[in-house]
Order: C-alpha cells, then sequence, then structure tokens
C-alpha cells in the first residue's frame, strides 16, 4: 500500500487544480497523469494518463531525487483518460516528473510502442482495481 493511501482516508479531498500533474503508485509502478476535472461529489479525479514508470526492481527509492533506480518508462500520452478514486493520488513533485518528461521525449520510436504501452497500463490499472477494490463505487443497475 502506498503512502499516500495509509495517510488518508478514502473521504479525503486533496485540492488539486486542472492541468496538475498527479500520480498514482502501487507496488513497482508509478502512473503520472494531468489533472482534467475533479469531480467533487463523486470524490473522483478525471486524469489524463501521460507516462507510467516501472521500477525494474521492487526496492523503489522513496527520495524522488534519486534516479539510481533502474526503471523503464512508457508513453500513455495518446491514449484514454481514467476516473478513478481521487484518494490514490498524490501530487507530484516537479523536480520528481520534469525529468522524466524529458527522457520520455527522448525515447526513440521503437521504444514508444503504444500498443505495449497501453497493456502495462491495463494491467496496472487492474492490479490497483483489485488492491483497492473497497474504495471504488459500486455501480447498481
Amino acid at each position: 500500500m502506498n503512502y499516500y493511501m495509509q495517510s488518508t482516508s478514502k473521504d479525503f479531498i486533496p485540492n488539486f487544480q486542472p492541468s496538475q500533474i498527479v500520480c498514482l503508485e502501487y507496488e513497482n509502478t508509478c502512473l503520472y497523469a494531468a489533472v482534467i476535472q475533479i469531480l467533487t461529489q463523486r470524490k473522483m479525479c478525471w486524469v489524463r494518463p501521460l507516462l507510467l514508470k516501472i521500477f525494474i526492481s521492487e526496492n523503489k527509492s522513496e527520495n524522488y531525487q534519486d534516479n539510481s533506480d533502474k526503471s523503464t518508462l512508457w508513453d500513455l500520452r495518446e491514449g484514454a483518460d481514467l476516473v478513478w478514486p481521487i484518494c490514490l493520488f498524490r501530487e507530484a513533485i516537479d523536480t520528481e516528473f520534469i525529468p522524466l518528461l524529458t527522457e520520455l521525449e527522448l525515447l526513440d520510436s521503437q521504444e514508444k510502442d503504444l500498443q505495449v504501452s497501453h497493456q502495462k497500463l491495463r494491467h496496472f490499472i487492474r492490479n490497483v482495481w483489485q488492491a483497492y477494490s473497497d474504495i471504488f463505487p459500486v455501480v447498481e443497475n
């Protein structure tokens, strides 16, 4: 369970702003996304995924300044938006995100395989949903 989820309740509504970069962490993966809109009454956040950072080792550093851990970046900028519980997200730190965006821009076209990127995102989303299924709204017919 990530630090953000441990330190907040599912009723907490962060004060995110449109275009702000947020992060959803789970296990060895970080999803970075831009906020589109906060759905306050539903306690949900509409976000546009930007990139997925998958750490090769499970021992991800808690210090975002430390880039010594090996990781892989996946470009998600051409994909679909998400509407997810806002309590899963935390504010991304500029010094954490900007180097990743720069690194993403430097990837050649072979490394920007959109199909694989979106498979990685679907896998991540499924794992997060299963881990935190109790905070997702139940839709009744």
